[in-house]
């Protein structure tokens, strides 16, 4: 029963505050903050705890006042109230018994590349990560741009940025992947729909503390800026790539005119894919769980289509279309698409649990 379920997150809870109220607890401020975290992370799932036992409680008083005529019809009006709550409060829980994703409180690092479809393919890039910053603006979200590479096109070969806010990374983590588009290009005279792709890569963003880099382990390289021309390319060696060689992942930064803060953006970005990596792994070695999840930032596959013809936009991930692109482009109303993904994970969750 469900009801069983919950009483050691009931005990652990009651647990804590015993220890949080010792005396020899107070001397160890370290201790003390970590069980006061804990206690304060089980107290909405044992708030919803205790009033799920008291429904069952006050249902189960009822039922036992059928039997009394002269309590019978308040006995009935109580259950007609009480009982329909019972499945509500229980989906609550159940969602509540989802294990959380510990980088969902975090800040995120993006990476938009160009990948078939050349020139389309770059302009697409800046489109979908223009429709990013404005899902980012409705969200309340801050968007730092660390590096960008135009094409030639008035694309972008690359774009990353760092996105800060709110659980920035419980949402933005179910767009990692390929998308791709079909619409017809500017250049195109015959009218022909051409396809093309990108790919999104969705990274949390950590600590220095938490991914610590040997020096022994960088090559790092400083060379001038290039680019399209004009102001924007630098005249001195300001330009850094940054290879980590145990893994062979290699971070440029230009944009900045100076290189200490061009090496401090590739640095921010290397520890991100560094830690995203060894996050992979980890979940690669547990397929039941690697199974589960919609939105871990997995490239190897084409999530979305985006046709502009049939103003058409599809996640193939869980069969949804939606036919407002335009809207949800020019918008940024992105949650459309995430909400349903959201749900559809806690779902297969709740499912696989056996809740």
């Amino acid at each position: 029963m469900l009801a069983d379920k919950l009483n050691p997150f009931i005990n652990r809870y009651n647990e804590l505050g015993n220890l949080l109220s010792s005396p020899d607890i107070t001397s160890d401020i370290k201790r003390m903050t970590d069980l006061s975290r804990e206690q304060s992370s089980l107290s909405t799932i044992v708030e919803k705890a205790t009033e799920y036992h008291a429904l069952l409680a006050a249902i189960a008083d009822s039922k036992s006042m059928l039997g009394d005529s002269e309590m019978f019809e308040m006995a009935k009006e109580e259950l007609k109230s009480l009982e329909p709550r019972v499945p509500e409060l229980e989906e609550e829980i159940k969602l509540l018994l989802i294990p959380k994703d510990p980088n969902d409180d975090r800040n995120t690092i993006i990476e938009l590349r160009a990948g078939a479809g050349g020139d389309e393919a770059g302009i697409f890039v800046g489109n979908l990560f223009e429709a990013y910053c404005r899902y980012a603006e409705i969200r309340d979200w801050k968007v730092e741009i660390l590096s960008t590479s135009p094409s030639d096109s008035g694309g972008f070969k690359e774009v990353i940025a760092l996105i800060k806010g709110d659980k920035v990374y419980s949402r933005l983590k179910y767009e990692g992947g390929t998308h791709r588009v079909q619409r017809v290009p500017l250049t195109e005279s015959q009218g022909r729909v051409h396809t093309s792709a990108i790919t999104v890569a969705i990274m949390a963003e950590v600590e220095d503390v938490e991914v610590i880099i040997n020096e022994n382990d960088l090559k790092v390289d400083v060379m001038r800026s290039s680019g399209c021309g004009g102001q924007s390319v630098n005249t001195t060696d300001s330009a850094v790539r940054i290879t980590h060689l145990p893994t062979g992942i290699v971070v440029t930064n230009q944009d900045q005119k100076s290189q200490h803060k061009n090496k401090e953006k590739a640095m921010k970005v290397l520890k991100a894919r560094i830690y995203d990596l060894e996050m992979q792994e980890a979940l690669a070695k547990d397929s039941a769980n690697r199974a589960s999840q919609v939105g871990t930032g997995d490239r190897s596959g084409r999530i979305r289509t985006y046709n502009y013809p049939q103003n058409r936009i599809s996640d193939h991930r869980i069969t949804l279309t939606l036919y407002r692109l335009t809207e949800i482009m020019q918008g940024g109303l992105f949650d459309e698409i995430i909400d349903p993904l959201i749900a559809n994970h806690q779902a297969r969750i709740v499912e696989e649990a056996g809740l």
